[in-house]
C-alpha cells in the first residue's frame, strides 16, 4: 500500500486478488454440504470438515427432499444456475443480495476515521482495514435471495450513512449500490455468474474480496515501508510503525485497528447483530420504497421459519418476473433502472468484464421529498405488498 497509490504491497494486495477465488471455493464446497447428497463431499457452512456429516444431518432439510432436489438438478449440469434452475429455498438465508451489499457498511466507521485522520499512512491503515472487513461479510455459505429486477434496498440510521442498492440487470445478475455520509462516498457494481458442475457449484463473482491471514505494509512515495499490518480478516487487524526493512520500530507496539463485531451465539445463519438489523425496520427510512428487499414475502417467510411458504412465494415472484420479461419483449421495451445509469466504463477482471453503473442522484431527491412529507404511514411486511414491478398487469400473466 502506498500513500500515493503507486505501490501495491505484495502480501496485502496478493490476498485481495486471491480473495474471491477462495470465497468461490468455499461456496462450492458448502453447497455440497447443504445438498447433503450421498457420495458427495459434505462440508459445513463454516468451511470446516470436522463433524461435517453431522452438521448436514442437523440441517433444515430431509433426506427425501435432498434426493428429490438432486434428481431435479442433474439435468442442469454445466448450466448457469442463476438462469436455468430454481434453487431450493432451504439453502437460502433470509436476506437478499442487495442486503448483503449493505453489509459492506457495517464497519464504515473506519472510513470516517480515515477521512478525519491527518496522517496519510494511518489513513491507509483505516481504509485498508475497512476493505478487509468486507471479506467477513461474504464468508457465509448460505445463499441470499437473488433480487428481482427493479428490487431495491435502503438503509439509514447507521453512522450517518445513507445506502441505496438496486437490481439493475437480471441476465446477467447485476446489482448497483451507493453509500454516503459526511465523510465518504462509496459506489459498487456487483456481477455474478455461476456454473453447476453436478457435485459443486462454481461461483465467479466479478468484483473483489483472502484467506484468513493478512500481512502487508503501508509504503511512502519512495516505496519505503512505514507501517506493517497483520491479522486475520475473520478476527481482527493490527498495525505497528516499522523501519525501512519492515521491522517494528523499537518502543512501539502492535495496536488493534479493527475487530469483528460481536454476534449472537450459535446463530443459524452466522449473522452479526448488524446483519440482523438489515431485516428490521430500524434501519429503514420513512416511507420505504415498496420495492425494498425487507418486503419480499419469501424472505420474510424464511425469516419466520416457514419454509413451505417461503418456497411458494419464491416461485410466485420468479414466475411474475418471467411474465414481466414476456410483456417487456412483446412491447419491445427496455428495463431502465431508476437510481443508477449504465456508464461507458467497463472494468476488466479475472472473471470477465464488469460494466459499471453510476448513481444518478435521483434517489437523494426523492428521499428528501419523502422525508419532508407529513404522512408517514406504518410499514408492515405482512400487509405491505412488495412491488418492484414494471407492469401492473404482469400479475395476471
Amino acid at each position: 500500500m502506498a500513500s500515493d497509490g503507486s505501490k501495491q504491497g505484495g502480501g496485502f494486495f496478493a490476498s485481495i486478488a486471491a480473495g474471491w477465488s477462495t470465497f468461490g471455493s468455499a461456496m462450492s464446497k458448502s453447497v455440497n454440504g447443504l445438498l447433503g447428497y450421498e457420495g458427495l463431499e459434505v462440508v459445513n457452512p463454516e468451511g470446516s470438515t470436522e463433524d461435517a456429516e453431522d452438521e448436514a444431518r442437523r440441517g433444515r432439510w430431509k433426506q427425501e427432499e435432498r434426493d428429490n432436489y438432486w434428481k431435479m438438478m442433474q439435468k442442469y449440469i454445466g448450466a448457469d444456475v442463476q438462469s436455468l434452475v430454481t434453487l431450493p429455498v432451504f439453502i437460502s438465508e433470509p436476506n437478499s443480495v442487495l442486503q448483503r451489499m449493505a453489509e459492506l457498511m457495517e464497519y464504515s466507521h473506519l472510513l470516517d476515521l480515515a477521512d478525519e485522520c491527518e496522517d496519510p499512512y494511518m489513513r491507509l491503515v483505516y481504509a485498508s482495514s475497512w476493505a478487509l472487513s468486507i471479506y467477513f461479510a461474504y464468508r457465509r455459505a448460505w445463499k441470499p435471495f437473488n433480487p428481482v429486477l427493479g428490487e431495491t434496498f435502503e438503509m439509514v440510521n447507521h453512522g450517518g450513512v445513507t445506502f441505496i442498492a438496486e437490481q439493475v440487470s437480471h441476465h446477467p445478475p447485476m446489482s448497483a449500490g451507493h453509500a454516503e455520509n459526511e465523510h465518504f462516498i462509496y459506489d459498487v457494481t456487483s456481477k455474478l455468474r455461476t456454473k453447476f458442475l453436478g457435485n459443486s457449484i462454481d461461483v465467479y463473482p466479478v468484483g473483489r474480496a483472502g484467506r484468513y491471514e493478512v500481512d502487508g505494509y503501508v509504503y511512502d512515495a519512495a516505496e519505503q515501508p512505514k507501517i506493517l499490518m497483520t491479522g486475520k480478516w475473520n478476527e481482527s487487524m493490527s498495525y505497528q510503525p516499522c523501519d525501512s526493512e519492515g521491522e517494528p520500530l523499537p518502543g512501539t507496539e502492535l495496536k488493534e485497528v479493527w475487530r469483528v463485531a460481536d454476534a449472537p451465539e450459535d446463530d443459524k445463519y452466522q449473522y452479526t447483530y448488524f446483519t440482523h438489523k438489515l431485516n428490521s425496520f430500524d434501519t429503514a427510512p420513512k416511507k420505504l420504497l415498496p420495492s425494498d428487499s425487507r418486503l419480499r414475502p419469501d424472505r420474510y417467510a424464511l425469516e419466520k421459519g416457514d419454509l413451505s411458504k417461503a418456497g411458494s412465494e419464491k416461485s410466485r415472484l420468479e414466475e411474475r418476473q418471467r411474465a414481466e420479461k414476456r410483456i417487456r419483449e412483446a412491447k419491445d421495451d427496455m428495463f431502465t433502472p431508476k437510481w443508477f445509469d449504465l456508464s461507458d466504463e467497463v472494468t476488466p477482471t479475472p472473471w470477465g468484464d464488469l460494466e459499471v453503473y453510476r448513481y444518478n442522484g435521483k434517489y437523494s431527491e426523492l428521499r428528501a421529498t419523502l422525508d419532508n412529507s407529513e404522512s408517514l404511514g406504518e410499514i408492515n411486511p405482512e400487509t405491505t405488498e412488495f412491488n418492484p414491478w414494471q407492469y401492473e398487469d404482469s400479475a395476471a400473466e
